[in-house]
């Protein structure tokens, strides 16, 4: 039995950690191939592909991501394919099963929940005597109407082969990210989460998982992501594991965990803060908001001030970036409630700010009550809410133009300076500042085209030259520099037109030579002769100067040394007067 699982991924650097479990447990009773697209693959292509293995049964994995484009594979290749066993399995068509057998007849069986176990008994089936109410845990029409089989018990997870040992996936594992999981289930109970639904939470082996992770690094994977959904649940757990990654970890590999803050106790951080390597552990924090009746109606229990301290520790180590997420369109969280929470956040200034939409995904608590908060949402994945009774869509617009420039001109981190500039002097709050820019960068149909690192600093010029042009010239400083350390070796052509002309900056480079102190020590010791200043600097007059961490108003020369060999470049400012007398 020619046996293919498939599915769709967002990216192409994604791989499916479902499909890979399958096939483990599976194997060797029936051989399977795996086949991985990603959701912008034109679908003949998809469909030519597995046209080509010939399946006799074909399953996919299903998410609210992929679910659309799947649906339409599925419908094609059942037309070529009329007697190939389609099976669907996955969080999105695990719940709401008659609906999706009715929409999608073309799928033969949907696999609900956990599908190690179920998977391998309905091949047993499909390979035997098809008498389908043996097999526990699937759904299927049986004389056109839905007959769902109840589900099995929860597997020991102890028992569960490995994933990650198919020879095929060697050579792909330095390319992607790699997902692993030491544990399934979730403690928490929130309302907008599929996460709930599952009660207590279940570990792998140990030893296993490490065995696991150090086959994965010695096979060259960069980037491992944990997707356990509190991975810190277990404090002696998270130290062991931490401990395990921290001595046997190899350079250049980052592992990424989704983390509860609230609970993280301080001798946690304080022992990552003194023994971890930087850079080699990612925290993703989901706060989602930090109004208090708003996670009481969806049932979250989170303690502010534990997760600020936390937060806080993490990032004065400066070991470990953090990811923090936000979610709008929770309970009676209004359009001011909103403003509130991404400050509460972003006062922490995390790496990364993620913004997110409530999503009415199935199954939840929230979809299923959706009627007592006046929840409007899409019909169709990812079932994104429209409106609620606090908020309108007018609302949701106004917040969804924050998403954009947020990425570009924070997570990207290549304005750092001069966004902390604007949302401390020029804007009221810094939502207000990402709100007023979102709204700009609609207004001008920027969000259509692309941007290189010169135009995100024009688009940022013309945003404030229109809404803040008495505050520009200052801004316009910090801008420079901001842009100038962002460069990897000399840039050609800033996008600003030159104040200097070549005889300015040779006199300036002249009397550096004669006096390199006029930089500083630091500057001196590089001991740059003529020829190395002239190609590897540049020079730039700054009506603002970072002083003792902070920028104040001072007529400076910025001058930035890009160090040949690695092109990054260091920041050096000569006041005006210090310039004047050295003459």
């Amino acid at each position: 039995m020619n046996v293919v699982l498939s599915t769709l991924n967002a990216k192409y650097i994604h791989t499916n950690l479902a499909i890979r479990y399958l096939k483990a447990f599976i194997q060797p009773e029936y051989e399977v191939e795996l086949a991985e697209y990603t959701i912008k693959d034109p679908a003949m292509n998809i469909v030519t592909n597995l046209y080509k293995k010939q399946p006799n049964v074909l399953g996919f994995s299903c998410y609210i991501w992929n679910i659309e484009e799947t649906v339409t594979v599925v419908k094609m290749i059942k037309k070529i394919l009329p007697e190939t066993v389609i099976v669907l399995g996955g969080p999105e068509v695990s719940y709401d099963v008659p609906y999706w057998l009715e929409r999608i007849p073309e799928a033969d069986f949907i696999v609900i929940g956990e599908g190690e176990e179920t998977f391998k008994q309905l091949l047993h089936e499909i390979n035997s005597e098809n008498d389908w109410s043996k097999v526990s845990g699937i759904g299927y029409l049986e004389d056109g109407k839905p007959k769902i089989n109840p589900q099995r018990n929860k597997l020991d997870l102890r028992e569960l082969p490995s994933p990650f040992r198919f020879e095929e996936d060697k050579s792909q594992l330095s390319k992607r990210v790699t997902y692993i999981e030491t544990s399934r289930g979730c403690p928490f109970r929130c309302q907008f989460c599929l996460s709930s639904i599952e009660v207590g939470v279940r570990y792998f082996n140990r030893e296993t998982i490490k065995e696991d992770i150090r086959y994965l690094m010695a096979n060259g994977a960069k980037t491992i992501k944990f997707v356990d959904r509190t991975f810190n649940i277990s404090r002696s757990y998270a130290m062991e594991m931490f401990q395990f990654l921290i001595d046997e970890h190899v350079p250049g590999t980052v592992f990424q965990f989704e983390i509860t803050a609230d609970i993280m106790r301080p001798e946690v951080i304080d022992f990552l803060n003194k023994n971890a390597p930087k850079g080699l552990f990612r925290f993703e924090i989901g706060v989602q908001s930090t109004n208090e009746a708003t996670n009481a109606l969806v049932m979250r229990k989170q303690n502010w001030s534990k997760l600020v301290r936390t937060v806080t520790m993490v990032k004065e180590g400066e070991k470990i970036d953090q990811h923090l997420d936000l979610i709008a369109g929770l309970p009676e969280e209004d359009y001011d409630s909103f403003r509130k929470t991404f400050n509460d956040v972003f006062a922490l200034r995390p790496e990364e700010l993620q913004l997110g939409f409530l999503k009415m995904l199935r199954g939840t608590g929230l979809r299923l009550r959706a009627d007592e908060h006046d929840y409007v949402y899409m019909d169709k994945s990812p079932y994104e809410i429209l409106s609620n009774n606090v908020l309108s869509f007018a609302d949701m617009v106004k917040i969804k133009q924050v998403e954009d420039v947020l990425e570009k001109y924070w997570n990207d981190h290549r304005t750092n300076e001069t966004i902390e500039w604007l949302v401390t002097h020029s804007f009221e709050t810094p939502f207000d500042f990402f709100q007023s820019f979102g709204a700009y960068w609609e207004e001008q149909g920027w969000g259509r085209i692309g941007h290189q690192l010169e135009d995100l600093f024009k688009r940022l010029q013309q945003f404030l030259r229109a809404v803040r042009p008495d505050q520009y010239p200052q801004v316009e400083s910090i801008m420079k520099y901001d842009y100038l350390m962002n460069q990897r070796y000399k840039p050609r052509k800033p996008w600003w037109e030159p104040v200097l002309d070549k005889q300015d900056r040779s006199v300036l480079y002249q009397k550096v030579l004669q006096n390199p102190l006029l930089l500083g020590s630091e500057f001196a010791k590089l001991g740059l002769s003529e020829k190395e200043m002239y190609k590897h600097m540049m020079i730039e007059p700054l009506t603002m100067s970072f002083v003792n961490g902070k920028w104040v108003q001072q007529d400076i020369y910025l001058f930035i040394y890009f160090e040949p060999s690695t092109g990054l470049p260091a920041a050096f400012f000569l006041k005006n007067e210090a310039a004047t007398s050295a003459s």
